[in-house]
């Protein structure tokens, strides 16, 4: 069901720290940055041969990354993100198999201006997990 890795995501609380050691340290090319206030983060992300790392900033205090950086003050990795090739298809397959999808189960549209879920990380290794349609 689910394909290659499309990223890494990373909590900071300082962008601009973050595209420092990626463009900067490592010499990666890193993306402008972009609001993404439907998920209440503000991405760059950073291109990688085989996949990407996206570093997520909080827009605001009530972002999700917000409340993770609460509890992980030096930021650390927030989700992975795999592509499948039917979004709705893959969602009904995990529910009817107990594994629950978050929010209201309807694909919003990600940073990459696709469709996306995520998926509770109780029921996947302790990890959150994304999907998003290829």
């Amino acid at each position: 069901m689910i394909g290659r890795l499309n990223h890494v995501a990373i909590a900071v609380s300082d962008l601009k720290a973050g595209v420092a050691v990626y463009g900067g340290a490592l010499g990666a090319k890193v993306s402008e940055p972009q609001d993404e206030p439907d998920h209440g983060v503000r991405v760059v992300f950073v291109e990688l041969p085989n996949s990407k790392v996206e570093l997520l900033e909080p827009l605001g205090e009530n972002s999700p990354i917000a409340k993770f950086l609460e509890k992980n003050p030096m930021g650390g990795i927030h989700h992975v993100c795999y592509e499948v090739e039917d979004l709705l298809a893959a969602r009904d397959k995990l529910k009817a198999a107990g594994l629950r999808v978050l929010g209201d189960g309807e694909p919003r549209i990600g940073a990459h201006g696709k469709p996306v879920l995520f998926l509770h990380p109780k029921d996947f290794c302790g990890t959150l997990t994304e999907l998003e349609q290829i």
